[in-house]
């Protein structure tokens, strides 16, 4: 956040910095709570219909009580009012956090969301394909589980904690988790593709990646266009026999991989789709 911003806790407007929840606050404690990075652009919310029904959908799985005015209309309105508060309107980053309140693991106060908006003034090259590529590697020393809340953008990230220090210790880019069966899950802070065989793939779901905008939007792009296109388990071995890799995010939106360990990979098609797909949404 930039020096001097504010935030927006429960409605309320503090300046950053301000310590605002107690060590009882069960995000803290168990990471009980899940958020949202949205992109806006020109006073609007990229694929917010995207972000809006994969967040109320994390939050009924994560069995929040809703009160009749938590709205996606009402988190809109919240969100566009502290980016041009901010300053940050024109072309920003937010990080909504959603999280139950105080309470230890089998007593819980109440079951409302709070919830938190954060927003940062966001560099024009964020809305263009990477100029160089990333070099990223496989961490292994953290898995990414595979079950019901795997697809949530959940408060506990350690395993991408874990793995995002790794990638700075080793002077990478990122690092790409998989799940408990060796196969596949996505980056520290994005989906991840793969192009093996003329054909489009990405971790299903059931792998256990998070349920990305930017992935969903892409697969949708690439289906109306007649791409091949598969959500699959995807092996080490696929992996490295690629000729492209690229990741996907709210943020980037594709950023092409040009080397993983020792193997180097093209970026005809990343390229492509950033031209027919990424352009097009952020009018570039």
């Amino acid at each position: 956040m930039s020096a001097g911003a504010s935030l927006n806790l429960n409605g309320k407007i503090f300046r950053s910095g301000k310590l605002l929840i107690s060590t009882d606050n069960r995000s803290f404690r168990y990471g009980d709570g899940c958020f949202e990075t949205i992109k806006i652009l020109r006073g609007k919310i990229l694929l917010q219909a995207y972000h809006f029904e994969r967040l109320f959908s994390s939050l009924a799985l994560l069995q929040f009580q809703l009160p009749g005015f938590f709205t996606p209309a009402f988190l809109q309105q919240q969100i566009l009012a502290l980016a041009k508060l901010n300053g940050h309107e024109k072309l920003g980053r937010v990080r909504l956090t959603l999280f139950r309140g105080d309470g230890g693991l089998y007593d819980v106060a109440n079951h409302s969301p709070n919830y938190c908006i954060q927003t940062w003034q966001l560099n024009p090259a964020n809305n263009q394909l990477n100029e160089n590529g990333l070099v990223a590697d496989i961490f292994t020393d953290a898995r990414k589980v595979a079950d019901t809340f795997s697809s949530v953008k959940s408060n506990n990230y350690l395993s991408y904690a874990m793995a995002a220090l790794w990638a700075k210790k080793n002077k990478l880019n990122d690092a790409i988790l998989l799940n408990p069966f060796n196969q596949l899950a996505d980056a520290t802070i994005a989906n991840i593709f793969i192009v093996k065989d003329g054909i489009v793939q990405t971790p299903a779901l059931t792998e256990g990646p998070v349920n990305g905008t930017m992935r969903r939007y892409l697969l949708n792009c690439l289906r109306e266009h007649n791409i091949p296109v598969a959500e699959k388990a995807i092996s080490v071995d696929e992996l490295e026999q690629a000729s492209e890799i690229f990741l996907t995010n709210a943020i980037y939106g594709i950023r092409w991989v040009k080397q993983l360990g020792k193997i180097n990979y093209q970026n005809q098609l990343a390229a492509l789709f950033h031209r027919d797909f990424i352009q097009p949404m952020v009018g570039e």
